[in-house]
């Protein structure tokens, strides 16, 4: 399987060290870059490539999975999920992790640099990287809801048992 990794300066760290790691593992990783320390980088010129290559190898019916890393996590995580089709997650307990797999069909896993120690973040990703996405229907049918928005614009029908609050004053009479 094919990772694509990303990050910032605060995951520098991390994205070397998973790059070995995933070798080791059987892997095959694609690292988008930094290749050196740079404190004033910005995460989106590496996260939204390590996401377009997730994209681009699952269009192409490759399995592919990305990795994005930062301080946080919480940006790399936003602008992965900028690119079109992609669903990424961020993680900070194998929990979330595993879910982000089993629930959400995830293709990439954000993990802040800043947040948990070496052995804990590559826990992480393993769990995120092997877990797979067991297809239950309500999950597809929730991700789909998801992808038509992503491509119309048009928000899902509310369920029947949705009750909305009246939009404006109540009426006396």
């Amino acid at each position: 399987m094919r990772v694509h990794l990303g990050c910032d300066h605060a995951g520098l760290e991390l994205k070397s060290h998973l790059t070995g790691w995933l070798t080791e593992h059987g892997y095959e990783p694609v690292d988008h870059g930094p290749f050196v320390y740079d404190a004033v980088d910005d995460y989106p010129v590496f996260c939204l490539r390590a996401a377009e290559g997730v994209a681009a190898d699952r269009a192409a019916g490759l399995d592919s999975l990305g990795v994005v890393i930062g301080g946080s996590g919480n940006g790399e995580q936003i602008a992965a999920n900028k690119v079109k089709g992609i669903r990424a997650a961020l993680a900070w307990s194998e929990d979330t992790a595993s879910l982000a797999r089993e629930h959400n069909d995830a293709w990439v896993v954000a993990v802040g640099g800043r947040m948990h120690t070496l052995d804990e973040m590559t826990r992480l990703v393993e769990v995120f990287l092997t877990t797979p996405f067991p297809g239950d229907e309500r999950h597809v049918r929730r991700i789909g809801q998801m992808a038509d928005y992503e491509t119309t614009g048009e928000l899902p029908p509310l369920p029947a048992s949705a009750q909305l609050a009246p939009s404006g004053p109540a009426d006396d009479a």
